[in-house]
């Protein structure tokens, strides 16, 4: 017997439980993203229009990557449906690349030791980073009119360029010039350190081309000092950009930025413009200018038509530098659980992290709890289902994949009509409490319907699971569960 005979029997199109994964799940995009929730989605996902702080400490498979594409979602329905008060998401959930610059700048023994050097600062230029480029993508491929930002914003959003661009679709300067060039800045002809060099070098050829006499040898020399004295400024400036470039570069440990390039860039800004820019740096403490390059990319958001940022932290155990160590993601994860940046106005963290996160959190001092505030957090510790939660959503995947879709919502396949009566509801809905993840669900009804399509064939189907089937499979399927939890320390 198959798998799809036994299903289509019951109206049903597919198998609903053969994906594990909601990154890779088809039948959770195509139709439960935007119909099926945890209970404390409402809680987790706040309001749009005012962007909130969650912390959701859940199993692996416990529906966290879920729960980070239903806010994407989300927005974007929300962002279509107000486009002038639109929210910008950043997802925050590949670490690799920034870790791997982060070892890199750091130069640890090992990734532990590096690790114990991450800090505040290191999260907030990797958020920046991945709010600037998104952004620039944006304007580049949308001709987006930036003639609404004024001024400063032109500057704020070119010097955010400069420091947090990491686009790797074209040369990072031919993608800075034509931002440059769109925003209207500054052209070429207006730099004052090329006027004076250029002027005085002309201004020399044009003197040696109307008085022949001047050429003559000993007068000659003479004319290289004014070149040179014209050039002074412009090498001046050449210098303060490579300083700062270099400054720059050792500050953002977490991105590889090229110092040439950045130094052209920097270049095209008024030395009063840059002298009091809030340019990172390993000399102040406590990651102030952060801070204010932070809101400066909110200005520029809120004249483009953002009022609001979300970022969705999600994966903090897949990085090859974590390997799935607690301790790594800990070292990692607690420099961000600092009240001052998760409250920041304007700006709402969904914080995904794995449960195992939550056993130092309960072993803090009072230290850590006024530094981070988890009370504050809309904290949900653990993303927990119910027995009842996790049979209502086997039910929903079964309607989802239904042959003919229920009218006005109703009827359709349950899995109560998959398995025999001699189950009873409650043994039912008790056994499937105890997978406690949506992962697991999926795990034992997929195996569930494969042992009981193996017992039975074609000639002589069976349309519903019998009690013994249920009951070898599911004792089967609680000592897989129970040795993964050994081998990864649940809990």
């Amino acid at each position: 017997m198959k798998i799809d005979q036994f299903l289509k029997h019951h109206g049903i199109g597919g198998n609903p439980f053969s994906e594990e994964d909601a990154q890779t799940d088809t039948v959770f995009k195509r139709s439960c993203l935007a119909t099926i929730h945890h209970p404390a989605w409402d809680k987790f996902f706040g309001s749009p229009a005012d962007p909130s702080t969650a912390l959701v400490f859940g199993e692996k498979g416990s529906g966290k990557t879920a729960l980070r594409l239903q806010v994407t979602s989300e927005m974007e329905a929300y962002n279509a449906d107000h486009p002038g008060a639109r929210v910008f998401v950043i997802s925050y959930d590949d670490f690799n690349p920034f870790l791997d610059h982060f070892r890199d700048a750091v130069r640890g023994k090992d990734s532990g030791e590096a690790l114990e050097r991450w800090k505040l600062q290191d999260h907030m230029d990797a958020i920046l980073a991945l709010g600037v480029t998104k952004l620039v993508d944006a304007l580049t491929a949308e001709r987006t009119d930036l003639t609404p930002l004024s001024l400063d914003q032109r500057r704020d959003l070119l010097l955010l360029a400069a420091l947090y661009d990491q686009s790797t679709r074209e040369p990072i300067e031919k993608r800075w010039s034509r931002l440059r060039r769109r925003s209207g800045f500054r052209s070429l002809w207006s730099r004052r350190d090329l006027q004076i060099g250029f002027g005085t070098t002309l201004a020399v050829l044009a003197l040696i081309a109307a008085f022949p006499s001047v050429r003559a040898m000993s007068i000659l020399p003479w004319l290289v000092v004014p070149v040179l004295l014209g050039w002074i400024y412009w090498g001046w400036r050449l210098a303060k950009a490579e300083w700062n470039a270099k400054s720059i570069r050792r500050a953002v440990r977490v991105l590889s930025r090229d110092p040439a390039a950045l130094r052209w860039e920097l270049l095209w800004f008024q030395p009063s413009e840059i002298a009091g820019q809030p340019l990172p740096s390993t000399v102040r403490g406590g990651g102030e200018e952060r801070y204010e390059l932070l809101r400066k990319f909110q200005g520029v958001l809120n004249t483009l038509g953002y009022s609001g940022i979300v970022v969705l932290v999600d994966r903090v155990d897949e990085p090859q530098l974590i390997e799935g160590d607690p301790r790594k993601m800990r070292a990692l994860m607690w420099p961000l659980l600092d009240h001052k940046f998760l409250r920041h106005p304007g700006i709402g963290f969904k914080l995904l992290l794995p449960i195992e996160l939550a056993y130092y959190l309960e072993k803090e001092d009072k230290d850590f709890y006024d530094r981070a505030r988890p009370d504050k957090l809309n904290l949900i510790k653990p993303l927990r289902w119910t027995g009842s939660s996790l049979y209502d959503l086997a039910g929903d995947r079964l309607k989802a994949c239904a042959i003919e879709p229920a009218a006005n919502g109703e009827g359709g396949p349950r899995l109560r009509q998959l398995v025999d009566p001699s189950v009873s509801d409650d043994s039912l809905k008790d056994a499937l409490g105890n997978l406690r993840t949506p992962r697991q669900l999926f795990k034992f009804l997929h195996r569930l319907l494969e042992e009981h399509c193996h017992r039975h064939t074609e000639d002589a189907p069976r349309w519903t699971i019998d009690a013994d089937t249920f009951r070898t499979c599911y004792s089967a399927h609680l000592r897989d569960l129970d040795a993964f939890d050994r081998g990864y320390g649940h809990g």
